[in-house]
């Protein structure tokens, strides 16, 4: 295991109705006026934003409101929202609803209290200081409600990049399971897959002896095997959406990746997917995990083998342990169609013409260098070659 240093003061509060209390949070947190970033009329008509700004007004918290945030959030709407809190003196963000908001409104955050452009955080520039932030979850996947990470895409280029800082982890995210019962089973697969995917990318490790880590990230992984199949089924099943909001937030505010080397390149190829065709990005990560994982199986085989036998109940084969790395790849992609997520580009969306435009934007886009790296080291080639196992 490696030296690690882990900050995680996030203040949960989890269960029915608790987004009513979000005012006396904004208040505990020292938020005097607060911008409430959404998405779109989900939240409107479903009574949530009445219900928040109900929360505020009961302690005396002026507010103003930007909605408009889309999945794969943009930068044209944050620079608006960073505008809108200068002029408006906000002295807090409250995100409400799943992490395209919340990572928008990290941005927001972070940005209003930067002298340079907010892009220069997603371009390898740490983020140190930031107005708090406070969520309001609708959706389990991204667990950017406990985690220092924010997502966004740049529209001159598309480029899709992360950028990370203790500053903009939530002051307090509040997690009512019931708020997240009326998406569409769609939405809710591929933020199933999100979750698995987020456990994966830390489970691919060069980093020798981590049995903790690893234990917990199998838990995770089982849980949402039992629960995504139940969810799926029963819409209205509190105790499933119960399970997976919380293992969502523990499989990525990364206390199943301390200590140890992660991988990441799964999410760097959907990224490009997500970025040019605008799918869903627990869609993206569908199909292109199988394929990522089959590419690098070989590096070490019997993480893969190890993950068969222990999440997906296949039996370890010690005279051939690539067979079983490979059923467990299987066992896994069988589940993400058996839950409702594509299987190859053509469902996704995605164009074999474009694997040149994928590769190019991924390898040399924005300052990279021609590889990305991770669990092993992807050039150009590995890429291409990556994505058309997904044609």
């Amino acid at each position: 295991m490696e030296n690690f240093t882990f900050y995680s003061p996030t203040f949960f509060v989890f269960g029915k109705d608790t987004e009513n209390e979000a005012g006396s949070y904004v208040k505990k947190f020292g938020g005097n006026k607060v911008l409430i970033h959404y998405g779109g009329n989900s939240a409107k008509r479903s009574g949530l934003l009445d219900r928040v700004e109900a929360s505020l007004q009961k302690e005396g918290i002026p507010y103003v409101m930007l909605g408009g945030v889309k999945p794969n959030p943009r930068s044209g709407l944050v620079y608006e929202g960073i505008e809108l809190c200068r002029k408006e003196s906000v002295d807090f963000v409250l995100a409400v609803g799943g992490g395209s908001a919340i990572d928008s409104a990290k941005a927001i955050a972070a940005g209003t209290v930067y002298d340079g452009d907010f892009w220069d955080f997603y371009s390898g520039k740490p983020i140190t200081e930031a107005l708090p932030v406070g969520t309001i979850l609708t959706i389990a996947a991204a667990g950017s409600e406990g985690s220092p990470d924010s997502v966004i895409t740049k529209e001159e280029g598309m480029f899709k990049r992360g950028a990370s800082g203790d500053a903009i982890r939530p002051k307090f995210s509040i997690l009512n399971p019931a708020l997240t019962q009326t998406l569409p089973a769609y939405q809710s697969a591929a933020g199933i897959t999100d979750i698995m995917a987020h456990l994966y990318e830390r489970y691919l490790t060069n980093t020798k002896e981590v049995e903790v880590t690893d234990r917990l990230i199998e838990a995770l992984l089982l849980t949402m095997k039992h629960e995504g199949p139940r969810v799926i089924a029963d819409p209205d099943n509190y105790e499933a959406r119960a399970n997976i909001m919380w293992a969502g937030m523990m499989a990525h505010n990364n206390s199943c990746g301390v200590g140890r080397s992660q991988d990441w390149n799964s999410h760097n190829i959907e990224h490009e997917l997500s970025a040019l065709y605008d799918c869903a990005h627990g869609a993206g990560l569908a199909v292109t995990m199988p394929a990522v994982f089959k590419y690098v199986m070989n590096h070490d085989v019997m993480r893969f083998a190890k993950a068969a036998v222990r999440v997906w109940g296949c039996q370890m084969d010690f005279d051939h342990p690539e067979v079983t790395a490979l059923e467990g790849i299987e066992a896994f992609r069988s589940f993400l169609i058996s839950i409702g997520m594509p299987k190859n580009f053509a469902e996704l969306g995605a164009k074999e013409e474009d694997i040149p435009k994928l590769v190019e934007v991924l390898c040399r886009g924005d300052g990279r260098d021609g590889s990305i790296y991770g669990f092993v080291k992807l050039t150009e080639e590995d890429c291409t070659k990556i994505y058309q196992m997904m044609v």
